[in-house]
């Protein structure tokens, strides 16, 4: 896994094969996400593996939660199952100098 800062995450937003993923819960979703996040609660494991068991090992996946550590914990899964190109928002949302959505 890689730990991208918050500038180093926004640039590779929207590039071809790049996947933005939300690990936060519902709630911390609804309250303001980056947009385009796919919602995928770490702290739901069923959910979380589901969305996992759906996604393309070859894209790359930019990940992030509240600070980093949910987003670290989703990273390392994700290597454990054989994705190579995984990024984490280092200090999360919180670090995030961006537009966010609600």
């Amino acid at each position: 896994m890689t730990h991208l800062s918050p500038k180093e995450f926004h640039d590779k937003l929207g590039l071809p094969d790049h996947v933005l993923i939300d690990v936060r819960t519902p709630a911390e979703y609804q309250q303001g996400h980056i947009k385009g996040a796919i919602l995928a609660d770490i702290n739901n494991p069923t959910e979380f593996m589901s969305v996992v068991e759906k996604l393309d090992k070859n894209k790359h996946y930019l990940i992030y939660c509240r600070s980093g550590a949910r987003s670290t914990n989703a990273c390392a899964y994700l290597e454990n199952k054989g994705f190579k190109n995984v990024y984490n928002l280092r200090g999360g949302i919180l670090e995030w100098e961006f537009d966010i959505e609600q």
